[in-house]
């Protein structure tokens, strides 16, 4: 049993997510298989979730499951199809799988280097750290605009439903996994404090309301 544990990676299917997790266990990395689709969808970023597997490990595990997963990834490099879709993107694009690398899986991040690599460009360990130093500060950011599931929150608390707990436990409490492993809250101080009052007022008001529902029909 793994306790705290982060998310790794996520995977569409299943026979993906248990692909890693045989190589992690393999390499004696404990691992948790997870289907994260929620009952609701209680996140309001306005994106839905598309990855339903996920692995998840111990933190301390994290910078050793990376090296495993990439040494795995520069093996099939040379087994490469000659019409895999990413031999047709341009250098552009291919810095963007560098810059985005999080929205990529391990291989096509690597094949990305190998074929700038073998076109001339410079593609060093400083510069893909830099990158990737980029992109966390980019993902770091809390989630913007949420000032419709606020005003929503707090119409739905004093209705008495039980809606207005969930969207307001969400906006306090909800986090996201950094791709080098790091949780951090989704939203920021001000909307996670309206989330907090959000949830306490649901809490009081939602079995008051039941209760004079109760009392109401007897």
């Amino acid at each position: 049993m793994i306790e705290n544990g982060i998310s790794f990676r996520n995977f569409s299917t299943l026979s993906q997510a248990k692909e890693l997790e045989t190589l992690l266990n393999k390499n004696n990395i404990k691992t948790v298989l997870a289907d994260n689709i929620a009952p609701v969808d209680i996140t309001f970023s306005g994106s839905t979730l598309q990855n339903q597997y996920e692995i998840q490990i111990d933190p301390s595990d994290f910078e050793k499951a990376e090296a495993i997963l990439e040494k795995e990834t520069e093996i099939l490099l040379n087994e490469i199809d000659k019409d895999y879709y990413l031999l047709s993107f341009t250098n552009e694009e291919l810095y963007d799988v560098l810059l985005n690398s999080d929205e990529w899986n391990i291989f096509d991040y690597k094949l990305a280097q190998k074929i700038l690599t073998d076109q001339g460009k410079t593609i060093d360990p400083e510069m893909l750290a830099s990158l990737k130093k980029e992109r966390l500060k980019i993902l770091s950011k809390p989630e913007e605009n949420q000032k419709p599931w606020i005003i929503a929150g707090y119409l739905f608390a004093f209705l008495g439903g039980g809606i207005g707990i969930i969207i307001g436990y969400s906006l306090w409490r909800s986090k996201k996994t950094l791709p080098n492993g790091e949780r951090i809250y989704s939203y920021n101080n001000e909307d996670r404090n309206s989330g907090q009052k959000i949830f306490i007022i649901s809490i009081i008001i939602f079995p008051l309301t039941f209760i004079l529902k109760i009392l109401t029909n007897l």
